[in-house]
């Protein structure tokens, strides 16, 4: 705890409580006095839930007053926030709680403050993953290319702060940090968060190459690295460019760490969004028996916190798979639908679990122009979000839109080459590709897609068909067999009628199906 008459310094802000004013930088901002003393119960509690009750009593002074008043002083302090550093996030609600601040590190100017103090007022981890991203290095040997950097770096930071289970830090944060040698753990430390992107920039001639890696701050170890190169002749598309592929992959990366980190916790410790997260490679098979158990989890999450968007969402996928392969179930159907519903109601600014809504209105309402209502929404909140791409890909794929579908799924796997629904994009392209009847195309994305998931039946539906397109009838029934291995009362006419495929894309891919042995 930051003791009584202190200047509070976080991020670009000082706080002086003593004169009641909030400074950005030299400049005092137009701050009320119930929010000044809102916002010094937070930042000294930094990273730790702080009560409405409490809230009420430093503002009010133990009046009893409406909770709406409350929330316009929060909305206050908020908005002076956003309007001078693009930091409204730094206050996150709790809902039925309160309220914490989760912003960069505060620190305190008291001279006599020991290192157990100093030590006291770093900013807790919040509960979902974070990340700070440093200025890039420009490696040009042009002090001319700064820019450039810099400008990679804001692109980055503004993409990430679209994804609403990523906590970021704001860029005036970060850039403390330029020009300066640094230890990725040291910053992981000073700033509250789990993760660090650093990264560097070379321009030479007509050619950019930009690097980028992602470290765990708290073991050093890599979460995510790549390189791009690019022609440079419009500077600011190539920014765009990497700044978004850099994201799409960024994403599914530390979603897999954070995986790996929640499996080590306690079972009674989990948290609903901690249940999510271990219910995900579950969801992510769309097998059955899998889903099954994911939905356990999910189920608790939801009874946690009734209105989680992104619970609700994994929930409809999981009902899907089991309408569609564990006997198209009338009951998994509705229930896919009705999760999908709350998903979106409660998920507006939420990319993931619109996308996780659309996919299931689309494939189980049967209701495409809703499906893309969601799907493009999600894109509007998330420009790089592969996932979005890949499953609007398969519903556009069922729809029979053949080339619309394919241009889907090249850019989710261009967003995010290794992503866990890769399977899914290929199998677009593969019932796109037949359906325009170019087998060849149709057997190298089918094979794609049984390499990226091979426990999945429709991956091999999809081989099965184009290898039987290419009279290659022994190697269709071996990759039919397998279908019934894995779904033993698949059926591809009652297949098609609960994805409501299109009827061309049904009539191409009966007829191989019905040549490669599967049962009708």
């Amino acid at each position: 705890m930051i003791v009584r008459g202190d200047l509070y310094q976080f991020g670009p802000f000082r706080l002086d409580p003593e004169v009641g004013i909030l400074f950005y930088g030299a400049e005092p901002t137009m701050l009320g006095q119930r929010a000044i003393a809102l916002l010094r119960l937070l930042i000294q509690n930094a990273g730790v839930p702080v009560s409405k009750g409490a809230l009420i009593e430093a503002g009010w002074g133990g009046l009893a007053v409406a909770d709406n008043n409350l929330t316009v002083q929060i909305a206050a302090l908020r908005r002076v926030l956003a309007d001078a550093a693009n930091a409204e996030s730094w206050i996150e609600t709790l809902p039925r709680r309160g309220y914490r601040y989760v912003g960069p590190a505060v620190a305190t100017n008291a001279p006599d403050a020991s290192t157990a103090t100093r030590a006291a007022s770093a900013p807790t981890l919040p509960e979902k993953p974070s990340v700070a991203v440093l200025p890039f290095s420009n490696l040009s040997g042009d002090p001319r290319q700064e820019y450039f950097a810099d400008g990679m770096v804001d692109d980055i930071i503004t993409g990430l702060a679209r994804i609403k289970w990523l906590f970021v830090t704001a860029r005036n944060s970060t850039f403390a940090y330029k020009g300066r040698a640094v230890d990725v753990k040291q910053v992981g430390r000073e700033l509250g968060v789990r993760y660090v992107l650093e990264g560097s920039v070379r321009k030479a001639g007509g050619r950019v190459r930009v690097t980028g890696q992602m470290v765990d701050a708290s073991t050093g170890a890599h979460v995510w690295a790549e390189r791009y190169d690019r022609g440079s002749k419009d500077i600011f598309a190539l920014q765009d460019e990497i700044a978004l592929s850099v994201v799409g992959a960024i994403a599914p990366s530390v979603r897999k760490a954070e995986i790996e980190r929640v499996r080590r916790k306690r079972p009674d410790s989990l948290d609903a969004y901690d249940l999510v997260l271990q219910a995900q490679p579950d969801v992510d098979s769309g097998m059955p028996e899998q889903v099954t158990r994911a939905l356990v989890l999910l189920d608790r999450a939801i009874a946690l916190e009734p209105a989680y968007a992104l619970a609700h969402g994994n929930a409809a996928m999981c009902h899907h798979c089991l309408f569609l392969r564990a006997g198209l179930q009338e009951i998994n159907r509705a229930s896919s639908i009705r999760h999908a519903r709350s998903a979106i109601v409660h998920g507006q600014d939420d990319a993931l679990a619109l996308t996780w809504a659309g996919f299931s209105i689309g494939m189980d309402a049967h209701d495409r122009a809703a499906a893309f209502t969601a799907l493009e929404a999600a894109l509007a909140i998330s420009p790089s979000s592969a996932l979005t791409y890949i499953l609007g890909s398969v519903v556009l794929g069922w729809s029979g839109e053949a080339e619309r579908a394919i241009e889907w799924s090249v850019q989710g796997m261009r967003l995010s080459p290794f992503d866990t629904w890769a399977w899914a994009a290929f199998d677009a392209q593969a019932m796109s590709h037949l359906l325009r009847g170019r087998y060849e195309e149709a057997c190298r994305a089918a094979y794609k897609s049984v390499q990226a998931n091979p426990a999945h039946s429709i991956t091999y539906v999809q081989l099965a068909a184009a290898l039987a397109k290419l009279g290659r009838l022994d190697e269709a029934r071996a990759a039919a067999a397998r279908v019934l291995e894995l779904q033993p009362a698949f059926r591809y006419s009652r297949q098609f009628a609960g994805v409501n495929c299109a009827p061309a894309l049904a009539e191409a891919l009966g007829s191989a199906l019905r040549d490669a042995g599967l049962p009708e």
